[in-house]
């Protein structure tokens, strides 16, 4: 069993951003699906995807929610990017580990592979 984060950090701009996410939602979904320890952050311009993604309407939110319970946001980057209402409503765990973002380095310090999209 491995333990591993996928960091989302593709914004909503572009569709080379929606495959960037589609990638990793597929990727954290694998790892879950084969009993591994799976941490799905969405930090950055990634946390733009938490309201597209829990919109019923989402062409991705059925993928979203398959790995929904293992999922993360960047609590700096939800106020930075405009989406803390729609983080809080969504009841998505904020990290703020390092200066009001995730910890990269303690994930690697607990032995996780980052994965980043």
């Amino acid at each position: 069993m491995s333990k591993t984060a996928v960091v989302i950090l593709a914004g909503t701009d572009s569709h080379a951003d929606v495959g960037r996410l589609v990638n990793g939602l597929e990727t954290a979904k694998e790892f879950a699906e084969n009993g591994d320890d799976v941490e799905l952050i969405f930090d950055g311009a990634g946390t733009q995807w938490i309201p597209e993604l829990e919109d019923e309407d989402s062409d991705y939110h059925e993928l979203y929610q398959s790995v929904r319970d293992n999922a993360a946001a960047c609590d700096f980057c939800t106020g930075a990017f405009g989406v803390d209402d729609a983080v809080n409503d969504a009841g998505v765990v904020r990290l703020d580990d390092h200066d009001g973002h995730p910890s990269i380095r303690s994930l690697v310090s607990e032995g996780a592979e980052v994965i980043t999209f």
